[in-house]
């Protein structure tokens, strides 16, 4: 921090696993080596809790005052034989002799440490854990340069040094508490991302959450600037109120995450918007600048929502945080946007673990399955091999991820609990009122206030129809296996024939002799479904417990019993039997044709798994994709539909009770018969009530040729620029590859000027739309070195130009 006097604030790098911030005096601007330092001071305090108790009572002893008769002035315990400087590292550690006098005072050891023969081990550790906070911030302040820094340093170091003399917990003494001002700026983003993408689809809202989840990581693992340094490079600014929120910042939230014994808060909790606004323009330039820096690093999927999503969530972001009368900063915000009827639970909510990391994985969704399978015929594996081959029968349609827990035989009561169910999780504010979900939820479980879906109608579950069968006994799931030291089971054995012959009906490309071995095999169980008696269908599948996987084997329904959701219903049985087991993981290896069900499935090709587990226990296959699904205990899954068509009901009826309270209908507009053709917008009632605003101003032409000959002309510029050579024509597909999977909506310049002949563009706003779309798509497409990426810029900037010069927009 200050060993860089003149550097700029320091930044995480971009897409780093788990970064940590810089420790205290570390200096440098990412804090490469404070990870080393933080982890450095966890392995001293482990090491000095585990010696002995005289050890420990030596190094307390240090910092304790003589307690012997006559009123000795000693203020800590000083060896006759100081340790060397620095230690050496071959030296044996002598033992502790309490009687060994103090260098200073003469008395013992003993006499310095009576006060402390009684107390507990819990205690002492504490102390020593202190001790060590207050060495290490004594090294900090003699390395520090920086002066308000120092001072801070010195002050936390008085503070923890008093706290072990008085054996007490440090408490900061300041007038101000946290948290320092609100709304928080972690309240802030939350509020902004309700403003401006409330309206927006579930996917599009998960990105934004997302990127907001990002951007408060890069806040809490910040490293704000020395007052020094932004007097240098702000010169008409606050700086006393900027002095006041760093030295809260060194207290509160960066020097706690070395020095535990102090209370540790996030940033993002305990300031706001004075804070952010400090260091908002400079904390975005450099994690721009980083993100284009390190672009090559990050995985392709990540690179579109850092490079693309992340720079416009950003400039977003910054008119409201720099904006005087941006609602979002408002104690009220949340009861005015709802109408202080339901409060909603915040959007975004930020670990205080969680390390700055530029995107996480959202969970595996779960949603209905659609699609048979089935799979590639292959050499079967020779015996000896720990591995088995996976083979995908054409389980019909499936259904959505649901389990019913079921072992050795036999079916678990549906009213069993999960073994990993979590306990009722504590209320947050924001949720909606449990009286009034009570209240929703008597009328949403009545039956007579929801008619029964039918099983045809298209919004039924697709998994409701065997789930139903299973509730009437028609259909039976068990988990069955052959053994070697048990006697026979007739019932099983018969099974695992039936087994066997759906398998090898369903997989005739598959050796017979390969199917009986895996399936007669002691080591593989098979998740059978059985109706009226015999087997229909089921999964096979090999548990590896020591390596926290299972894998799945053959999975398959005969083909008279498909579209009826036995398929899905199977698997979602596996899922909850191996959660039972807790097993929480799925591999498989899919072919072609099989991808596509175990994808909406949960199944995934981002194997959770690390490869060192499962490598020699399966394997590799050509022509078949690895796939893994990761399994989450607190789901219900045999149930999981239900739930969420109970949830989509309790929606609907808050939204019809929301929108009862609000609802006001006005009459209808009686100017047109009046003579008047047309009239303003914000000027029909209710309008601005639905969240209309209006539109930035321009020069609309209301005369077609006058608009066709404006156009015509900007458009002759922008194709005559030296930078427009790219746009020209439609990209070829032999020239960029999977452009078109890419870019969903091209357009170029000879597109335009066809579009503009046929008079298409009746207002100034489809042709601007257009031009836009093209520079968009390019930087979509293109990394920002390219030379493309630059063509799209400067040509943005020229016809904008051009727009204003032709009064189409204001300047």
């Amino acid at each position: 921090m200050a060993d860089n006097a003149g550097m700029q604030q320091g930044s995480p790098a971009i897409g780093a696993a788990g970064l940590v911030p810089a420790a205290p005096g570390a200096g440098g601007t990412e804090g490469s080596g404070a990870a080393g330092g933080s982890a450095r001071i966890a392995v001293k305090k482990a090491q000095l809790r585990s010696s002995p108790r005289p050890k420990k009572l030596e190094k307390l002893g240090v910092y304790s005052s003589c307690k012997a008769e006559g009123a000795c002035k000693c203020n800590g315990w000083k060896s006759q034989n100081p340790p060397p400087t620095p230690p050496r590292t071959d030296q044996q550690s002598s033992a502790v002799n309490l009687q060994e006098p103090c260098r200073s005072c003469s008395h013992t050891l003993g006499d310095h440490v009576t006060h402390l023969e009684n107390i507990s081990e819990e205690e002492m550790n504490r102390l020593l854990g202190i001790v060590l906070d207050v060495e290490y911030l004594y090294t900090c302040v003699h390395k520090e340069e920086d002066a308000d820094t120092k001072q801070v340093y010195f002050s936390l170091f008085k503070l923890l040094r008093k706290s072990i003399v008085q054996m007490g917990k440090p408490m900061l003494e300041a007038q101000d508490s946290p948290p320092f001002e609100k709304p928080s700026i972690e309240q802030g983003v939350n509020n902004f991302v309700q403003y401006k993408f409330s309206h927006l689809p579930s996917k599009e809202r998960q990105t934004i959450m997302e990127l907001a989840k990002m951007f408060l990581n890069q806040i809490n693992y910040w490293q704000l600037e020395t007052p020094s340094q932004r007097r240098q490079r702000v010169l008409n600014d606050d700086a006393a109120g900027y002095k006041a929120n760093y030295t809260r910042w060194l207290c509160y939230c960066n020097v706690p995450q070395f020095c535990d014994s102090l209370p540790r808060y996030e940033t993002t909790q305990i300031f706001g918007r004075t804070l952010l606004r400090s260091v908002f323009t400079v904390m975005r330039k450099q994690l721009l600048e980083q993100a284009r820096q390190e672009k090559d690093k990050l995985p392709p999927e990540k690179r579109t929502l850092i490079l693309t999503h992340f720079p416009k969530f950003l400039s977003m972001l910054e008119e409201e945080v720099y904006s005087h009368s941006s609602p979002i900063w408002s104690q009220d915000f949340l009861a005015g946007a709802l109408g202080g009827q339901i409060p909603i639970r915040p959007v975004i909510s930020v670990s205080p673990v969680a390390k700055p990391s530029y995107y996480s994985p959202s969970p595996v969704s779960v949603e209905p399955s659609t699609c048979g399978s089935v799979s590639p015929a292959r050499k079967a594996a020779p015996a000896s091999e720990p591995s088995a081959e996976c083979r995908y029968g054409s389980p019909g349609k499936h259904l959505p991820l649901c389990p019913c827990i079921i072992a050795g035989g036999e079916k678990r009561k549906p009213t069993e609990p999960l073994p990993h169910e979590d306990s009722k999780r504590p209320r947050v504010v924001g949720d909606i009122p449990l009286e009034l979900i009570n209240e929703v939820m008597a009328t949403i479980t009545d039956p007579a206030a929801i008619p029964e879906t039918s099983l045809l109608s298209a919004h039924s579950a697709r998994d409701e129809a065997a789930r139903l069968e299973e509730r009437r006994g028609v259909i039976e799931f068990h988990v069955i296996g052959n053994s070697l030291n048990q006697k026979p089971n007739k019932r099983i054995l018969m099974w695992l024939v039936g087994l066997q012959n759906v398998f090898s009906h369903q997989l005739p490309r598959m050796p017979k002799e390969y199917i009986t071995r895996l399936v007669f095999d002691p080591k593989h169980k098979t998740l059978s479904l059985i109706k009226d008696g015999r087997v229909i269908g089921g999964i096979c599948f090999r548990m590896f417990p020591s390596q926290g996987f299972t894998e799945i084997v053959f999975c398959a329904v005969t083909s008279n019993e498909q579209v009826k959701g036995y398929g899905t219903h199977l698997m979602n049985h596996l899922k909850e039997y191996h959660i039972k087991h807790e097993i929480l993981n799925f591999l498989t290896y899919a072919d072609e044709y099989a991808i596509g069900y175990f994808k909406k499935q949960g199944f995934s090709k981002d194997i959770k798994v690390p490869k060192a587990k499962y490598v020699g226990y399966i394997k590799d296959y050509e022509g078949a994709t690895l796939m893994g699904c990761e399994l989450n205990p607190s789901i219900p899954y045999t149930e999981f539909s239900v739930i969420i068509k109970k949830q989509k009901e309790i929606i609907k009826k808050l939204i019809e009770r929301k929108q009862a309270q609000i609802r006001k209908v006005y009459p209808g507009l009686s100017c047109f018969k009046e003579g008047v053709r047309q009239i303003p917008i914000e000027s029909i009632p209710g309008i601005r009530e639905t969240g209309w605003k209006p539109v930035g101003k321009g020069k609309e032409l209301k005369d077609p040729d006058q608009l066709y000959s404006t156009l015509k002309t900007i458009l002759q510029h922008v194709k005559s620029h030296q930078n427009a050579w790219p746009f020209m024509e439609p990209v070829k597909k032999t020239e960029a590859p999977g452009y078109y999977q890419v870019i969903r909506f091209p357009m170029d310049l000879k597109t335009m000027s066809e579009r503009l002949k046929s008079r298409y563009y009746t207002t100034r706003k489809l042709f601007m739309a257009d031009m836009q779309r093209i520079f968009t798509n390019c930087r979509e497409y293109n990394p920002p070195e390219s030379e493309y990426y630059k063509c799209a810029n400067l040509l943005e900037k020229f016809f904008y130009t051009k727009i204003k010069e032709a009064g189409l927009i204001e300047k």
